[in-house]
């Protein structure tokens, strides 16, 4: 990276849970944060239940929303009968960056071993707005915005990164 200034991204925040509160919502707060320290604006904030149709309304409105570029959401990617985020965001998706849950899978291996593979976090674009799925733990949160989001989101990552495409 050089050191020109970041370029400041329009962000949407949304947990997906259906027991956490703006009180205990540790993993949303730790991507609002990081986004913010990055230097990325954090326009939307909600916790949303894990609906297929509550979660389809909210990623709807963000991706139609021109002022969000991107969504980053916690939870509901778990392989609990409950868990409905990849049936309820990957059908709204006109392109899914494949490479993103399996690269997060190989890091969070590193740290959880085989229960990685339960992870089914998800990436991709919609109407121009970039949507990555992480799961609902601050670890796996910090985990995916060290070592994949934050280099991803920022311009000056080469040799390529997502906040040209966003």
């Amino acid at each position: 990276m050089n050191d020109s200034p970041s370029k400041a991204l329009c962000c949407a925040v949304l947990t997906v849970s259906n027991t956490r509160t703006t009180a205990n919502d540790d993993a949303g707060d730790l991507l609002a944060a990081s986004l913010e320290a990055a230097g990325h604006r954090v326009l939307r904030r909600e916790i949303v239940f894990d609906d297929i149709y509550q979660l389809r309304r909210a990623y709807s409105e963000c991706i139609a929303d021109p002022q969000i570029q991107v969504v980053l959401s916690t939870g509901g990617t778990g392989f609990s009968r409950h868990n409905c985020v990849p049936e309820a965001v990957g059908v709204l998706l006109d392109r899914e960056v494949t490479g993103f849950g399996e690269l997060f899978r190989q890091l969070s291996y590193n740290e959880i071993g085989a229960a990685a593979i339960q992870s089914r976090c998800l990436g991709g674009y919609a109407n121009g707005t970039l949507i990555f799925c992480l799961p609902g733990s601050p670890g796996a949160c910090s985990l995916a915005w060290t070592h994949i989001l934050r280099p991803q989101l920022d311009h000056r990552t080469r040799p390529c990164n997502f906040a040209g495409r966003a």
